[in-house]
């Protein structure tokens, strides 16, 4: 059995920097899970370069990719033609920008990489999604509407059938803070608004952060389970 740690960091948005700082102060192993919760393209500066530190984690760590809105935007966009001037004005912008401004510039690994991103993940406590769920449906069939675009300020789930705990990303905390309701934990904590990018280890709940430029915030803090 792995004694690797199981790590989720939350919506990185482009933000290399910051996501550089992150991984530093996480120094994982190859034993390790590392979950990224969607949402690692548009907005932010260098959506090229978190794609390539991405690619690079795969051979240093397990990593597992959920998709998130913006990943299934920017596929739609690419590979369909749909949604073009949508996904642009949402963030899609910055990520052209990052490739000189051409969809032809993306290489085929960093698509390869998004298509490979999934709705769901879980562990034995824990299960890992981008946006929200339904409580009453398993994760195999969970609606993709809300796996990947339903707010926590829209519509708060009760405890999914598996009770198990969801972590998720989506809605930006702008406090820069986690939000913890007990049965969801939500790590978007507004990276490329200013805030924070965020990692928190599972059951530990073992909890690392980092600003835009990449400086240690939290290092390794342990924060208390929820009673609620």
């Amino acid at each position: 059995m792995s004694n690797g740690r199981t790590i989720a960091i939350g919506d990185i948005h482009g933000c290399s920097a910051a996501l550089d700082g992150l991984l530093e102060a996480l120094d994982v192993s190859s034993e390790d899970t590392v979950i990224v919760l969607g949402d690692v393209v548009d907005r932010g500066p260098d959506v090229r370069g978190v794609l390539e530190r991405l690619l690079a984690l795969e051979n240093a760590c397990r990593l597992v990719a959920i998709l998130g809105n913006h990943e299934a935007m920017m596929l739609e966009a690419i590979e369909h033609g749909r949604g073009v001037a949508a996904w642009t004005e949402c963030g899609g912008a910055a990520t052209l920008a990052s490739y000189g401004n051409a969809l032809s510039n993306v290489p085929d690994e960093h698509m390869e990489f998004l298509r490979r991103m999934r709705l769901t993940y879980e562990v034995e406590t824990h299960f890992f999604i981008h946006a929200n769920y339904v409580a009453t449906l398993p994760l195999d069939r969970q609606p993709v509407s809300v796996a990947l675009w339903e707010h926590l300020t829209h519509f708060v789930p009760p405890p999914h059938l598996s009770g198990k705990c969801a972590v998720v990303g989506h809605t930006p905390q702008q406090s820069g803070e986690v939000l913890d309701l007990g049965h969801i934990i939500c790590l978007d904590t507004y990276c490329v608004g200013g805030g924070r990018l965020t990692a928190m280890s599972f059951p530990q709940r073992q909890l690392w952060q980092v600003d835009p430029k990449g400086s240690l915030c939290r290092d390794g803090e342990l924060l208390p389970f929820s009673d609620d």
